[in-house]
């Protein structure tokens, strides 16, 4: 039998339920955030203070010394944090739309819809038929879209296209393109992994297709997170394979083997900024924003976010 669920509380009974459970609160101050952000959606941020039983399990107590007051400021630093990482997103889109439209037609402006230049087991009719859905979404409003419908017959070339795709759109044609094709364009973006240093079997991966597909589909899951303002910190990702990236000194900080937390998507994101605008300030922000407001939370450790030694240095301008 499923449990029934639990009937909805007032602010007032959330700051009842939370003082019996060891939080520290002032009650104005709870009030407002309980009332505006809700109970459920704060619980996240302070789920690291909650002790464990006997079981082995979270209990509701929270840890000694547990100050709403840092639930907040923590609260405040993941959104900021979201509000860098969307920014930087965006511009990583654009750039990565620039480069493969200018991979694909070289051999067309509508090559994008020739499977010949995309890898057989490359949906390309699902992303075909997801880009003309794109378009028809587009088409009321986008004045390109509509002078191209009537100029053109409906003949979109990639450029004008890529202006109404979705980043997971992008990344998966970049996913389905082809290996020399992928290269070419994750080679332009600085990422040359040092193939001496791989075995055999890795080197085999690594020619089959670019790490920078991987990366790619993590960034679209951490974008899609901060478009829907949820949250970053203390957040999994799907895996990513690091081994082929870290025989490059950029990228030399990523965690062995994989790379599921934070920082190995902070640390790409920052070389990628670097490259679609040199000179970004971004880095700098990203970890100036980490030291000063997350890492004094006594609510946060190095690890909710993936921090290694030395992780400062994978913001510094090489």
């Amino acid at each position: 039998m499923p449990k029934s669920l639990k009937p909805a509380t007032s602010p007032e009974q959330q700051i009842e339920t939370l003082r019996s459970r060891g939080m520290q609160l002032d009650d104005s101050l709870a009030y407002q955030w309980l009332e505006n952000v809700s109970y459920y959606r704060l619980s996240a941020y302070w789920y690291p203070a909650r002790v464990f039983g006997a079981d082995g399990k979270r209990a509701d107590v929270v840890q000694e010394g547990t100050c709403f007051s840092d639930v907040v400021a923590l609260y405040e630093a993941d959104r900021k944090l979201r509000t860098l990482v969307h920014d930087g997103i965006e511009r990583i889109e654009i750039m990565l739309r620039t480069r493969i439209g200018e991979q694909l037609v070289a051999s067309g402006p509508l090559s994008y819809k020739d499977p010949r230049y995309f890898r057989p087991a490359f949906d390309h009719a699902g992303w075909v038929s997801t880009a003309n859905k794109r378009v028809k979404r587009a088409a009321r409003s986008n004045e390109p879209i509509k002078h191209y419908k009537t100029a053109y017959g409906g003949q979109y070339p990639f450029w004008v296209l890529a202006e109404v795709l979705d980043f997971s759109d992008v990344s998966r044609l970049f996913e389905g393109m082809l290996a020399h094709d992928q290269r070419a364009i994750a080679e332009d973006l600085g990422i040359v992994p040092d193939l001496s240093l791989l075995s055999k079997e890795q080197q085999r991966k690594l020619k089959k297709q670019s790490p920078l597909a991987r990366w790619l589909e993590q960034l679209t899951i951490v974008r899609n997170i901060c478009a829907h303002h949820s949250r970053l910190w203390n957040k999994s990702f799907t895996p990513v394979p690091t081994s082929a990236m870290r025989t490059q000194t950029e990228f030399s900080l990523l965690p062995e083997f994989q790379s599921e937390d934070l920082f190995g998507a902070l640390l790409v994101m920052a070389h990628l900024l670097r490259i679609a605008s040199p000179g970004t300030t971004w880095p700098q922000k990203v970890a100036d924003l980490i030291r000063s407001e997350f890492l004094p939370n006594p609510l946060v450790t190095h690890k909710a976010i993936g921090l290694p030694e030395n992780w400062e240095l994978a913001f510094v301008s090489p």
